[in-house]
């Protein structure tokens, strides 16, 4: 009787301990196995499936790169992918999914910063480190009381850098001394951007003359687009998704208003110039993250391959930032010298002048990105580069 209970209790605190290997991010399984896996969590079905779709397009050709080079500290890198449908939740149970039951050494994605921000709490409780490379939002890898969430890292600009860049842009490149600013008012990514070029444009002296609103999944703008209509300003600031903006632009330019639109990252879509028409398209910037067209080596290379493998096609910057950021990972795990997802955040936090394809890197002291922007511009229907901010 003794002996039994002896043994039940032995298997009791075995199973304790699993658990809490399992809570810890399965590393210690994960390591001794054949694979580093990395989780990739995107939408790639949904409202937003373009963004996840490219992203994840740019994930697999990397670790096709990198297992063909030999991989990663001797074993192959597997990516463990799972669809959160363009949905908060699923992203969350994603992450969770990834973060306690696959033994993954990092997790890359979701692709917006609402979906991202759904994920790091399981980042945070589970102990593994998470990579968004498109999600903008200022505050993703702070928490409220102004600390760095230790497990969340960001290889793109913020929103705050990316709206007042492009007011500069306005300001310094079109001598813009008036805008209208039309913001979707159910988006903290378009609020954020709209905030942001507020500020700057009035600090260098320019008049915003209007702010107006509208509403994610809307079709008709017209309300809204004759209001501006009549407004004298010199460009018209338009931060949002290209699910809205593709159609607002088409809209605007069918009602007469033919001054220069401004934009965001949220206008890289094919869709941009299916829903808009190239017509539509003339006189739009948007910042960005890189541009297929710079003449860099970096970004020729990385183009010259990515066309070989995909039909002549040109990389966007999502497919781009999904490449740099499975670089960035097996990077540091390969300084880390472990898959060990603590030590994987630890070298992700030490990273210095990473070369990646939208940039040179270094992440700063709050998990974010010193590089540069860049401002694209439509051409008969086609974003190409226009300057490095």
């Amino acid at each position: 009787m003794k002996k039994t209970m002896k043994k039940a209790a032995a298997l009791v605190l075995a199973s304790m301990m699993l658990v809490g290997f399992t809570a810890c991010g399965g590393s210690e399984s994960e390591s001794k196995g054949d694979t580093i896996k990395i989780g990739v969590n995107y939408e790639l079905s949904g409202d937003v499936a373009t963004y996840g779709q490219a992203c994840t397009k740019g994930i697999e050709m990397a670790v096709a790169e990198i297992n063909k080079d030999g991989g990663v500290n001797g074993k192959q890198v597997e990516v463990v992918k799972i669809d959160n449908k363009s949905d908060n939740n699923e992203a969350m149970s994603a992450a969770t999914k990834l973060a306690s039951k696959e033994g993954v050494s990092v997790m890359i994605g979701p692709a917006t910063s609402g979906a991202f921000k759904a994920t790091i709490s399981a980042a945070n409780q589970y102990k593994v480190p998470a990579i968004t490379c498109s999600g903008t939002s200022d505050d993703i890898t702070m928490k409220e009381d102004g600390s760095v969430q230790d497990y969340i890292y960001r290889l793109c600009y913020t929103d705050t850098l990316q709206g007042s860049k492009m007011a500069e842009f306005a300001s310094k490149k079109l001598d813009a001394k008036s805008a209208i600013v039309l913001a979707d008012n159910s988006n903290d990514y378009s609020n954020g951007l709209a905030k942001a070029f507020e500020a700057k444009f009035k600090k260098d002296g320019g008049k915003v003359v209007s702010t107006e609103t509208f509403t994610a999944q809307d079709k008709d703008f017209a309300p809204v687009l004759t209001k501006i209509k009549d407004k004298k300003a010199d460009v018209i600031y338009l931060p949002g998704y290209y699910t809205e903006c593709s159609l607002i632009i088409k809209q605007a330019r069918d009602l007469g208003i033919d001054i220069p639109i401004l934009g965001a990252d949220g206008y890289d879509s094919p869709s941009m110039l299916e829903t808009a028409g190239k017509d539509a398209l003339k006189d739009v910037y948007f910042t960005n993250h890189y541009a297929a067209d710079d003449k860099s080596d970096v970004v020729q290379n990385f183009v010259k391959a990515y066309k070989s493998a995909n039909n002549d096609e040109n990389p966007g910057a999502f497919e781009t930032l999904g490449y740099d950021a499975a670089k960035f990972a097996c990077d540091a795990i390969k300084r880390a010298g472990s898959a060990d997802p603590q030590k994987v955040a630890e070298a992700l936090a030490s990273t210095k002048d990473f070369k990646a394809v939208t940039g040179t890197l270094s992440i700063d002291k709050q998990h974010n990105p010193v590089k540069e922007t860049v401002v694209l511009e439509f051409k008969d229907g086609k974003a190409t580069f226009n300057t490095k901010l």
